[in-house]
């Protein structure tokens, strides 16, 4: 045990088209929104948990108050609850450098930059083939045609043939490569946001609306790669495509090119007055399209309560709210996009209109051919979009900083927990069930006083401990340490003598399973809603553990077998038999420590006496920790433990605790610890009305030996 000892000394909602550069046919145009797949991130090591997440005064705002958590019977204290009163359930994130951006999101594309220099020089090579077909149209009509001889027409127009084959084919190339560069690109970045979100503690989801989150994870990634891969692409694009028109603009006629160039910069003059603007809008309208993802995702999963509650006009109305704001930013973005457009469309006029009128001046002093006219035209409408192009890409820059704003906020979001540093972490062994609370104190991020204080008690191996109290006494809350989703800010829990922290996060959680008080129902067939439990489990693996949990008989009763897809809100079963579905998960994970959060919660007396024959089976020569108000189950625990503001207040088996006419006699006088409203802050320190005046044992169901 030395090495414990040294432990313990330490926006838009549209679809964007696939379409190619008018300079030089590659390039990538999408509108943001389209939902993609998700995909890793690896979290920081230190297990420090980010400035942004901690409370506001309860003073200043109602939403820093510590709140309930959902499916709790009236949570545990200091949880930080209430919703953000801005759209999609967010303030605002601070302004982030155009720069800044690029540079934390550039790492993502090791990897494939042999890939994104090809695709450069696919877009050199067709701005060069462009180059020469222009020229090669020069000669074309300057000799083939003024000479009026077919024989002279065919080897410009071979040529030029080739030259556009070559052109399209680099083209095709370029483009091909740079989509799949930023499809894979996207689903890295998807992959790598979507496993650090899964990491983050569970006060993070409920300050945050799951909508807003689910457009993040889908819009705002997308605008990312607007930024990083198509950015590059782009701007390699424009610069060469500019350089190389220039140039062969300045051989051709100087003096014309020198007018177009002295009328450039008005092209930067105006992305640049209307880039903060459309910067300001995207903004704004990446913060609806979460707005309006969040209502509809809550409207959605509450419709019970919106039909049993006649809310159908008021979910109506919210959503109206959420879309009108929504409507208001693409309508003021759509213009200022339009007015940019507009203005460039009048700055290129200007330009074209002084060559032609310039070049006109020339041919009538024969200083210029028609041909050398026409083929600088034709220069000028491939100048321009390049031009045009770059002032544009720091409005898309602009406009996806926006995302990548909401983005950064929840990378930079550190979890509650992490694995020990390389090298720290004890080595796996065969775990005996051994849990220990040494002296544990805790208090939820944004709480406004401890949940748990001097909690010390030790379950051993096939133990059978109960944990009840009031609501709010802090239960639920040692099943969150246990299977830490936080570590104590006091004291020590331990597996085996080991300190939770000192072990890996895929370890302790292999060795110890959860049965939460919400039933967790995949999306998905029976068979795999039980083999989540151990992926990979064998189909006689998965029907003994249907069997011990008294799952089998109606799931064979069904049409489809283990082959029934099904979710949270089927028809098709109970509430007693997805909670049995739930117990076979938890029988094929087969670890030594059960954890039991509200077992037979929201379940009658029939179905609840189903569900406890095969949790009896399911604790069977396991260390199982009850945490229950349900007091039903308490005469068969090996011990019970009675929660009081966070503290343990009584400890002992049923009849013991029943003879010292306290706490826990007060909880089972009140109706088998059914009535806990009354029990304000979790208080067990007053008798209910109607709470025993004598010693003399309740009568309790038995359920019958486990």
């Amino acid at each position: 045990m030395t090495a414990v000892t040294s432990y313990e000394d330490q926006p838009t909602m549209q679809l964007r088209t696939l379409g190619s550069d008018p300079a030089t046919g590659l390039g990538r145009h999408r509108r943001t929104g389209r939902p993609r797949p998700y995909g890793r991130h690896q979290p920081k090591a230190a297990p420090r948990l980010p400035e942004e997440y901690l409370p506001v005064d309860a003073g200043d705002s109602e939403h820093g108050e510590p709140g309930g958590e959902p499916g709790e019977p009236g949570g545990e204290p200091g949880e930080p609850g209430g919703e953000p009163g801005e759209p999609g359930g967010e303030g605002a994130a601070p302004w982030l450098p155009s720069r800044q951006a690029f540079r934390r999101f550039w790492p993502l594309t090791r990897g494939d930059r042999r890939w994104l220099v090809l695709i450069c020089a696919c877009v050199i090579a067709a701005a060069l083939a462009e180059t020469a077909a222009i020229l090669l149209f020069s000669d074309l009509t300057d000799n083939a045609l003024r000479q009026g001889s077919l024989g002279a027409f065919w080897v410009p127009a071979a040529q030029w043939l080739a030259v556009a084959v070559l052109g399209a084919a680099v083209g095709y190339t370029g483009n091909s490569l740079a989509v799949w560069i930023a499809e894979r690109f996207v689903l890295r970045l998807r992959a790598r946001v979507f496993a650090h979100v899964q990491d983050l503690p569970p006060h993070f989801f409920q300050r945050h609306r799951q909508g807003d989150l689910v457009e993040r994870l889908t819009g705002d990634v997308e605008s990312i790669e607007q930024m990083v891969v198509s950015g590059v692409v782009s701007t390699v694009a424009a610069l060469f495509s500019t350089v190389f028109f220039s140039v062969a603009a300045f051989q051709l006629r100087w003096d014309l090119a020198l007018v177009t160039f002295v009328l450039a910069p008005l092209f930067w003059l105006a992305a640049r007055r209307f880039s903060g603007r459309i910067g300001s809008v995207a903004r704004d309208e990446r913060v609806a399209d979460g707005a309006i993802t969040s209502v509809v995702e809550e409207s959605l999963g509450n419709v019970v309560l919106t039909q049993a509650y006649n809310r159908k006009d008021a979910e109506e109305r919210r959503l109206g709210r959420e879309a009108r704001a929504w409507m208001r930013a693409s309508v003021a973005g759509a213009r200022m996009s339009e007015l940019y457009e507009q203005l460039v469309e009048v700055i290129e006029t200007l330009c074209v209109l002084a060559v032609i009128g310039l070049g006109a001046w020339e041919i009538s002093q024969d200083r210029m051919t028609i041909g050398q006219l026409l083929a600088f035209a034709a220069f000028l409408g491939y100048l321009y979009p390049p031009i045009r192009n770059l002032g544009q890409l720091g409005l898309t820059l602009t406009a996806a900083t926006a995302g990548a704003e909401r983005l950064l906020e929840i990378l930079d979001a550190e979890p509650a927990v992490s694995d020990p540093p390389p090298g720290a972490a004890v080595a796996p062994w065969r775990v005996h069930g051994t849990v220990e609370f040494d002296r544990v104190g805790f208090r939820y991020p944004g709480g406004d006083r401890r949940t748990l204080a001097d909690v010390s008690f030790t379950a051993r191996p096939g133990e059978f401990v109960l944990i009840t109290g009031a609501s709010g006494a802090g239960k639920s809350t040692v099943s969150k340490l246990l299977t830490r989703f936080y570590d104590p800010a006091e004291g020590y829990v331990r597996l085996d003598g080991v300190p939770l922290y000192a072990m890996p996060l895929g370890f302790l959680r292999t060795n110890v399973t959860l049965l939460p008080q919400e039933t967790l129902i995949l999306h998905d067939t029976i068979r795999e809603n039980i083999a989540c439990g151990r992926p990979g489990a064998a189909e006689h693996e998965i029907v003994r553990a249907a069997r011990d949990a008294a799952a089998h008989d109606f799931i064979t009763a069904l049409p489809e077998g283990y082959d029934t897809r099904i979710d949270p809100h089927t028809a098709r079963l109970s509430g007693g038999q997805l909670q049995r579905i739930a117990i076979a998960r938890a029988m094929l994970r087969d670890a030594p420590v059960l954890v039991l959060d509200e077992p037979t919660t929201g379940l009658d007396a029939l179905a609840a006496r189903r569900v406890v024959r095969p949790l009896r089976r399911l604790m069977s020569g396991r260390t199982t920790l009850m945490i229950t108000h349900d007091l039903n189950l308490a005469p068969d625990a090996d011990r019970i433990l009675v929660l009081d503001h966070g503290r343990v207040v009584e400890t002992g088996t049923h009849r013991e605790l029943l003879a010292l006419n306290g706490a826990y006699a007060r909880l089972h006088g009140s109706g088998n610890g059914a009535l806990e409203g009354p029990l304000e802050g979790g208080s067990l320190d007053r008798p209910l009305g109607g709470s025993p005046t004598s010693t003399d044992p309740q009568p309790t169901l038995r359920l019958g030996p486990f």
